[in-house]
């Protein structure tokens, strides 16, 4: 690292007894007009304890702090400072750093140091930092500052700091316990094996057992046999699935703290994990005014991160999404029946006319799912309380807006979309369960 040069400064502390030296002159001129020079005198000596207090802070011998290079959006990220002084008499060691504002809040931080126990001119301190938003963000400065025994003299280090951390969207849904255990004991499982019981393709007969769905009897066999058997489907795989990201206006605007956008992509690649573990092809789709994100198809989970990497590269755009266009790119992409997962949000009825006309397409030849999240701020402002007319104004404008809501997302499973609805931190699993039930039901293939 390099090293800083660390001058002297007085503290608050020293200004204040500064300060207090003027009143006391005019005391001391005052009463005994003589001895005015005992003022200048008390001013000099303070500043010489604020040039000894410094000094006995000693000088700055090396300084370090660690940034992780990766981080996940949401997730608590861990930057520790390292500060050795020459001086064991140091006291109240600070470091603060300025930032990207998706970092910390106004683009700093600050981390209050404490002595190591073993060595008392080695410092250390850490600063947990929630990222909100995913991108390439910058720590690109430092300040040090740090004081003698009596508080009076500060030395002070300043400098540029070269580092970034990527902040990409998080997986913490991939890596829990719960869906693990999911993966490796459900039919999806890490033992690749036939998937009998639903689907299109028909694998064997079985005898037919109560509780078995009659329409798969097969009359003519059983006559043959004289005895009921059931045909067995085994459930397509390597079907193709897109997610489509509206990039937008409404998708950037935070729910709990982090995007839209951001709670969607971590929903989508928690279900494209299990659907390349089940043997179906991903692929990424984002727009906003014009297309902007379109990843071929990744068909292998080892090259799962290949997908981590293309949503990291999803944009947050203050502009109106182009569902015509996107739609329309999309759809001429796909040469085979696929399920489309599309995740939005509408804020307005004629955005959303747009946006169901867009749809109405591709239902045709594919299989739509649209996610959304639900807009909790907009209930809880509906079921307030009216103690006035403020309050009662409010909530009748959010249960206008739930019900323009509730009209769409209507309107969307009258054309055969298949919508989801859901808080924040259900969408992974509920997401995951319409996936699963659709490709069950051989559906796209």
């Amino acid at each position: 690292m390099p090293r800083f040069s660390a001058p002297i400064v007085p503290t608050a502390r020293a200004a204040a007894l500064l300060a207090l030296a003027a009143p006391l002159a005019l005391v001391i001129a005052a009463v005994s007009p003589g001895a005015w020079v005992i003022a200048p005198l008390l001013g000099l000596a303070l500043v010489l304890l604020v040039v000894v207090d410094g000094w006995l802070a000693g000088g700055l011998e090396s300084w370090d702090l660690l940034v992780p290079a990766d981080a996940e959006v949401g997730d608590p990220l861990e930057l520790v400072a390292r500060v050795r002084v020459r001086s064991r008499l140091a006291r109240g060691m600070d470091c603060a750093f300025s930032c990207d504002p998706r970092l910390a809040p106004g683009g700093r931080a600050g981390i209050a140091l404490a002595p190591l126990p073993d060595d008392g001119r080695a410092w250390r301190g850490e600063a947990v930092l929630e990222p909100a938003r995913r991108g390439t963000c910058a720590v690109d400065r430092v300040w040090l500052r740090w004081t003698g025994p009596l508080g009076l003299g500060a030395r002070t280090a300043q400098g540029p700091l070269d580092r970034a951390v990527r902040v990409r969207p998080n997986l913490s849904y991939v890596r829990s316990p719960a869906l693990q255990t999911f993966l490796r004991d459900a039919q999806f499982g890490l033992i690749a094996r036939r998937m009998r019981g639903e689907g299109t393709q028909f694998e064997a007969l079985s005898e037919y057992q109560p509780g078995m769905d009659r329409r798969r009897i097969d009359w003519k066999a059983s006559a043959r046999h004289v005895h009921l058997y059931a045909k067995e489907y085994e459930t397509e795989r390597n079907n193709q699935i897109v997610f489509a990201f509206d990039c937008g206006n409404a998708m950037c605007e935070p729910v709990a703290g982090l995007p839209r956008l951001d709670r969607a992509v971590s929903a989508a690649l928690a279900t494209a994990y299990v659907g390349l573990r089940g043997g179906d092809r991903v692929s990424l789709f984002g727009f906003a005014a014009r297309p902007e994100v379109a990843t071929p198809f990744v068909g292998d989970s080892r090259a799962f991160h290949l997908l981590q990497q293309a949503a990291a590269g999803l944009e947050y755009r203050a502009e109106e999404p182009n569902f015509t266009l996107a739609l329309a790119t999309l759809a001429a992409r796909l040469q085979r029946r696929s399920l489309i997962v599309l995740f939005s949000e509408f804020a307005d009825p004629i955005g959303a006319e747009l946006m169901i006309e867009s749809i109405g397409r591709l239902v045709s030849r594919h299989v739509v799912l649209f996610v959304t999240l639900a807009d909790e701020e907009l209930e809880t402002l509906s079921t307030a309380r009216p103690d006035d007319l403020e309050v009662l104004s409010m909530a009748v404008g959010a249960d206008q807006l739930l019900r323009q809501r509730a009209l769409v997302t209507q309107r969307l499973r009258q054309i055969g979309v298949d919508v989801i609805e859901a808080r924040y931190d259900t969408v992974s699993n509920r997401l995951i369960d319409a996936y699963l039930r659709i490709k069950r039901s051989g559906a796209i293939g």
